[in-house]
């Protein structure tokens, strides 16, 4: 029964859940929110959808990349580089961005009648990003709830594993991660040296699974 929203942004995380679920997902939303991988990321987003024969939607929230404060949304030599769990990474932080996406996406679900918001959250993004954490994503999900005649709830079953976890499920299911996008910088190739994309490696060889990428250093 197809009875899923996901928020899909094209990224490795994602694109497992979107493979995992693809019988249950009905429509895969993405947002372009100005930020300097958002490019790359859909591009993927939209293959991956292709391939699988699930509707793709993107949804512009500009609005974001013009008022908020974020390296995200400030260009490639904004990012910073060195482990994703440093302080620094902390100024990668888009304010209440999962809190945004899951409101527009909850009331997409309620107008196409589903009953799930899937979103693929884990247990690496807790120390950085709040709007990632178990207690946020309970909450939010509870207002989602009260706030619908259909009782919208998110499903989040990433939220307590790692992301070594999600690559060795990913392909156990013969996900292509080749066809993702980890990278902060957005560049042609990932750079290799910002947060992300060390959290991506480690994330393969923690698995033992060989990393597809192709990085610039």
């Amino acid at each position: 029964m197809k009875d899923c929203l996901l928020i899909y942004s094209g990224g490795l995380d994602s694109t497992t859940m979107l493979y995992e679920y693809k019988d249950r997902i009905a429509l895969a939303l993405s947002f372009n929110y100005g930020s300097n991988h958002n490019e790359k990321e859909l591009q993927f987003a939209k293959e991956n959808c292709e391939r699988l024969g699930i509707e793709w939607l993107c949804i512009n929230l500009t609005f974001m990349h013009d008022h908020f404060r974020s390296s995200l949304l400030e260009g490639s030599d904004a990012i910073p580089e060195g482990h994703y769990n440093a302080d620094n990474m902390k100024s990668t932080v888009v304010p209440f961005r999962n809190g945004i996406m899951l409101s527009v996406a909850c009331g997409l679900a309620e107008s196409r009648e589903l009953r799930y918001v899937m979103i693929a959250n884990h247990g690496g993004d807790h120390n950085i990003y709040p709007d990632c954490r178990p207690e946020f994503i309970t909450a939010i999900s509870e207002a989602m709830q009260k706030g619908t005649d259909t009782q919208i709830e998110i499903f989040a079953p990433y939220t307590n594993i790692s992301k070594a976890d999600i690559v060795r499920h990913g392909a156990e299911i013969g996900v292509d991660y080749s066809h993702t996008w980890s990278c902060y910088k957005g560049g042609k190739k990932h750079c290799g040296k910002c947060g992300t994309c060390i959290e991506r490696h480690e994330a393969f060889e923690l698995a033992g699974i060989k990393d597809p990428t192709e990085y610039e250093n």
